[in-house]
């Protein structure tokens, strides 16, 4: 079964980021607690660069959520010193968001996440950026787990997230990110996976982005996706993951075969999920408009 990560408690949500920032602790307690009732099993604490006031934020942040759960924690940042302020603050195992190629990350986050005993989610983002398809995905993470070993952490704590991308943009990203997946077992064995789901729909209108993350999470999920950081308040996305939702999944995956479903047969809402496999296997090019079509 898939791990699902909320996103909800994060500094550029409208109504959390001032939140965050004036340190109240109600609206954040409140989204835990319902992130929690709806079966989430960590909760992502991003702060965002936070480059003053990191260390502090992300310590109160760490605190202020744990005394509403016990849920354990992914700390996202770019700021090692809140990175392990959070770390020292969290009362489990907490994850690291994330430690990319880039390599000032690597050599400030590796000694921390090595040193706390924490979790890392390895970002495939290298020195010169993206990778430009799966050959590179796996070329960044055979050289990320060796660097990560070096520093004593071992394959089983290294969660890699081969980076989703927009829709709207380049289709074969989409693509490389699935295919990624088969292989990851085999370039670094005992690795998890990890993916951003709401980056593929980034740029979208808001009433198509839950379809696109929820079918895209079925496709990776398809491969052995082992977690997806998610809208904690997408019910339908929760109850496909939590197995509930056979008929969406079995479409999605006939879809993903090549069995084309006769919407006439199986209704417009799975129909609707027919539709956005093709756009996201760029069978059918992208608009805002593909589900009246």
């Amino acid at each position: 079964m898939t791990i699902l990560i909320a996103e909800n408690i994060n500094v550029m949500s409208k109504s959390l980021g001032q939140a965050l920032k004036e340190r109240q602790s109600e609206p954040v307690q409140s989204i835990t607690g319902i992130a929690a009732r709806a079966g989430i099993d960590y909760l992502d604490l991003n702060i965002g660069p936070a480059k003053k006031t990191g260390a502090d934020l992300m310590s109160w942040l760490v605190s202020t959520v744990q005394e509403v759960t016990d849920l354990p924690l992914s700390l996202d940042t770019t700021n090692a010193a809140a990175i392990e302020a959070g770390l020292k603050a969290s009362k489990r195992r907490a994850l690291v968001n994330s430690v990319s190629m880039q390599p000032e990350r690597l050599e400030q986050l590796l000694p921390v996440v090595s040193k706390y005993g924490a979790e890392m989610i390895g970002l495939l983002w290298g020195a010169e950026g993206m990778p430009r398809d799966v050959n590179e995905r796996c070329l960044l993470t055979v050289d990320l787990v060796y660097r990560a070993n070096e520093a004593g952490i071992i394959n089983e704590d290294i969660w890699i997230d081969p980076i989703a991308t927009p829709v709207s943009g380049e289709i074969n990203q989409l693509n490389a990110c699935v295919e990624f997946l088969t292989m990851l077992p085999e370039i670094a064995p005992g690795c998890k996976s990890v993916v951003g789901l709401s980056n593929v729909s980034n740029g979208s209108p808001a009433r198509l982005r839950p379809i696109l993350n929820r079918t895209y999470f079925i496709m990776l999920a398809r491969y052995g996706l082992h977690a997806a950081i998610i809208d904690a308040l997408d019910e339908e996305l929760i109850a496909i993951a939590r197995g509930l939702r056979p008929d969406i999944v079995n479409t999605v995956h006939r879809t993903m075969d090549g069995d084309m479903a006769d919407p006439a047969i199986i209704g417009k809402h799975l129909a609707d999920y027919v539709k956005t496999v093709r756009v996201l296997t760029g069978q059918t090019l992208y608009s805002d408009s593909w589900l009246e079509i």
